[in-house]
């Protein structure tokens, strides 16, 4: 079975919009986008530098938009996507790449969405500095605890040995200098904020209301909430989940263990893949990964999709 995933903030980097340009029909959608949400995509994701997307509400539409664009080249359509895929997730911002991948969402409704996120997202950020740190190794027990001591809140649950970190700024240096038991390293993050925590509080609300006049279709395959790993198969709740998960913590852990459940035998990351392809070889052993960071991997994503496609009779079942 075929899962999907989508990465989240902080996978970008200066450029990584600019060789899918070259594939036909790319400028047009990615303009038709920048037009619909205020935000010039063509621009930040070819010539911006690391500081001007590591803005919230510029990194938060560009990374959508980079996963459509490229899991485009591999399902024209939803009815495509439903037919290979047995199940999609993505990870903070990237689920809602999957909303509108497994159809719940059309693309200029989730595009308009993320940049009500990101905005809504960066003006709570602003109010007090903070940020977030990855933990490498370590185990919950003793990284759990320790994180409560400093005030910190465990943001993201990724599994594999890595928990990330959220808080002020001084909360976060004094963990670099006072790092959890059996803890190798501490990676600040190229975020703007303090993601998944009360910080974020404000930007629920804002979402809220945006998305009261959405219509949301049902998923047409397996939709992994990142909120505690479950299959939803409501596309009004996969939208109410979206909400909530701003100020929630992300249990990637739990959606792995999902794909595990439900018999995962291969994993494509959309583009800019490569974070969750990592997490994925640690805590899913056995499973062929790809990591589709240009259009140069979309061979052997084929490849891989035609190995690994989901029978289109199996349907959406839960886990």
């Amino acid at each position: 079975m075929l899962v999907l995933v989508a990465p989240g903030q902080g996978a970008q980097t200066p450029g990584f919009l600019t060789p899918w340009l070259d594939l036909p029909g790319v400028e047009d959608r990615l303009r038709e986008w920048s037009s619909a949400i205020d935000l010039d995509l063509l621009h930040y994701g070819t010539n911006a530098d690391a500081d001007e997307i590591r803005d919230t509400a510029v990194a938060q539409p560009l990374l959508v938009a980079a996963a459509l664009v490229s899991a485009g080249q591999l399902f024209p359509t939803a009815e495509d996507f439903s037919r290979l895929v047995g199940a999609a997730a993505g990870h903070s911002v990237g689920e809602l790449a999957a909303a509108a991948l497994t159809g719940v969402l059309p693309d200029e409704a989730a595009m308009k969405l993320v940049r009500t996120r990101g905005l809504a997202m960066a003006e709570a950020a602003s109010v007090t500095e903070t940020g977030m740190s990855a933990l490498l190794g370590g185990e919950p027990e003793a990284v759990l605890p320790h994180l409560e001591k400093l005030g910190l809140t465990p943001a993201n649950v990724n599994g594999a040995g890595q928990i990330v970190a959220a808080g002020t700024m001084q909360q976060l240096a004094a963990l670099a200098e006072d790092k959890p038991e059996g803890t190798r390293r501490v990676v600040p993050l190229k975020v703007a904020g303090a993601f998944h925590t009360v910080h974020m509080a404000p930007a629920v609300s804002a979402l809220d209301a945006a998305v009261q006049e959405l219509d949301a279709a049902d998923p047409l395959t397996r939709y992994v909430s990142n909120k505690d790993g479950r299959v939803v198969t409501g596309g009004r709740e996969v939208v109410q989940r979206l909400v909530g998960q701003v100020a929630n913590p992300v249990r990637w852990d739990l959606c792995m263990e999902t794909f595990k459940e439900l018999g995962v035998t291969a994993l494509i990351e959309v583009a800019p893949g490569g974070t969750l392809v990592g997490l994925a070889k640690r805590a899913l052993p056995g499973v062929a990964t790809l990591a589709l960071k240009t259009p140069d991997d979309l061979d052997a994503a084929r490849a891989l999709i035609a190995e690994h496609a989901t029978p289109a009779d199996e349907g959406v079942r839960e886990a």
